[in-house]
């Protein structure tokens, strides 16, 4: 019954968090400027790019999601955290049986259900403007490609979102994490930043170790591989939806969610560790 009164807590929290988020003009006004953005990538189609066309609306849109995706991630999740701390609302929640752990993954998963709605409407977006596209594409090229079949396998395309999505949720743990330590919206937001370009780069640190001959150097820079997530797993879009012949393995989209997942887990408790001391 205890864990069942903490799986509630933990829901209400996610379930105000979210629609907190929801009604911030921050997450409408990047949400409308990401949907343009991607949008605009059709005018491009006056260069006459033909089938590579699709290719380039694609890599455009999953950039898109990537970029706006993460400056909302480590922005609401800051934004969110910091507005309980500011209003003294924390105080008023954890002074009641509310667990610090609870309120982290309350706030974590409120932050998480904003960023699945980010990530499926700008699929959505971009897999509605594919659609067009090629449907344009294939008018125009006649029979002979449309017997090679669709140009595009749309099922990639949520599948990228959702592999994004995962990483959005590693990076507000992260976020959290840091918020846990600090006093101000500004030094979490820039640090998260930076963690996130120490994120995207890890790859560098495991390219390196695994040319290192046995030593101290080699733990350090493996350490520091281990530490960081490596967030250029993630960026699969070049194998995805228009290599028709060979789909991304089931087996490495679930074992990538799993990484997440550890890794996700791993920066909350880390968080709930630091908060457990913080005097609010």
């Amino acid at each position: 019954m205890s864990l069942l009164n903490s799986f509630t807590r933990i829901r209400l929290i996610a379930g105000t968090t979210f629609l907190e988020a929801v009604r911030q003009k921050f997450f409408n006004s990047l949400l409308i400027i990401s949907i343009a953005l991607v949008a605009s990538s059709t005018f491009f189609q006056q260069f006459d790019f033909g089938t590579g066309e699709l290719k380039f609306i694609t890599d455009f849109g999953f950039g898109a999601l990537f970029f706006f995706g993460s400056i909302l991630s480590i922005t609401a999740t800051t934004q969110l955290f910091f507005n309980e701390i500011e209003n003294r609302t924390a105080l008023t929640m954890l002074a009641k049986p509310v667990y610090k752990l609870e309120f982290l993954a309350g706030k974590f998963l409120g932050a998480h259900l904003l960023m699945l709605s980010f990530s499926l409407v700008i699929t959505l977006v971009l897999s509605g403007i594919l659609y067009w596209r090629e449907a344009a594409l294939l008018a125009r090229l006649g029979e002979d490609v449309l017997l090679d079949g669709p140009l595009v396998r749309y099922g990639d395309v949520f599948v990228f979102g959702f592999l994004q999505w995962i990483k959005f949720g590693i990076l507000a743990a992260i976020t959290l994490f840091v918020a846990s330590f600090s006093n101000t919206n500004l030094y979490t937001i820039i640090v998260s930043f930076f963690v996130l370009i120490i994120c995207q780069l890890q790859y560098i640190a495991r390219d390196a170790y695994s040319g290192m001959e046995a030593g101290l150097e080699r733990f350090l820079v493996m350490g520091l591989g281990l530490i960081f997530p490596n967030f250029q797993l993630f960026n699969i879009g070049d194998q995805l939806v228009f290599d028709v012949e060979q789909a991304l393995p089931l087996t490495t989209v679930l074992r990538l969610a799993a990484y997440g997942l550890i890794y996700t887990c791993a920066f909350i408790l880390l968080a709930q560790v630091n908060f457990r001391r913080r005097e609010i």
